[in-house]
């Protein structure tokens, strides 16, 4: 990929939207496959009456709307300004009771997780059937798009993160003679997320432009340096939020 089209993929201005100031990609298709698209707002017309506590609008009783849902509240039920970056808003913004915890929660994905997903790890990558695995540094793009996979000489790989159609954890219980096994998304619960189980891989299934069915690739944790490994099942934990969050993206 040339220096061009990379500063053309990461390229962003600044908009000003009813809801607020939002950061966006320069070009839409540029997005970010994790993001969520500003919602229609409720017509004050068709919200006399708060729709959460029922109370009635006038005069002092000033009506708000949520900026993640787009419905229509009172100051009460409204009033808190969280952080909103699955949107692209610049300050925090104003969310009701439901949408703002939610928020809050992802709030760790963007502050923390992506930061693990944006360094990388290292993984033993098994591509289809292959026998053989190799030793390759996988990391996120910086505009979140592309899973980057990068081995030794030339040997680089990507996989754009919208044509993932199904992601699988690899876990391994953690008391002694536990068998692997594989657990879906997005029920799925690694152990750094409080399971009860080690995270030791995931299997990865995706479309590829021109090519009919799913291609698979498997990472998998090396057994090698102590420290490597805690960076490969921090890296998985945070991809599995990752997937989730792509997963409702595509629901909205």
């Amino acid at each position: 990929m040339s220096s061009e089209v990379a500063a053309r993929r990461d390229a962003k201005k600044l908009v000003r939207s009813p809801s607020g100031l939002r950061m966006v990609p320069e070009h839409r298709a540029y997005g970010s496959p994790f993001g969520l698209e500003e919602p229609p707002w409720v017509p004050d017309k068709e919200c006399p009456r708060c729709m959460q506590c029922d109370t009635k609008f006038d005069f002092l009783t000033r009506k708000h709307h949520c900026r993640r849902c787009g419905k229509c509240f009172c100051d009460k039920c409204c009033g808190q300004k969280v952080a909103l970056r699955r949107m692209c808003f610049v300050d925090p913004v104003r969310q009701c009771a439901g949408c703002a915890p939610v928020s809050r929660r992802e709030a760790d994905f963007y502050d923390r997780q992506l930061k693990l997903l944006l360094s990388g790890a290292t993984f033993l990558v098994t591509f289809g059937n292959s026998e053989k695995p190799d030793t390759m540094v996988c990391r996120l793009s910086s505009n979140q798009r592309f899973l980057l996979l990068d081995g030794d000489g030339d040997d680089h790989r990507e996989v754009e993160v919208a044509r993932i159609a199904a992601v699988q954890m690899l876990t391994e219980g953690l008391p002694p003679g536990d068998s692997l096994s594989h657990t879906s998304l997005p029920a799925s619960r690694p152990a750094a997320e409080g399971g009860n189980a080690r995270a030791t891989g995931m299997t990865l299934q995706y479309t590829t432009p021109g090519a009919e069915g799913l291609t698979q690739l498997t990472l998998t944790a090396g057994e090698d340096a102590e420290g490597s490994r805690r960076q490969a099942t921090a890296w998985l934990a945070a991809m599995h939020k990752a997937a989730k969050l792509l997963h409702e993206a595509r629901d909205q």
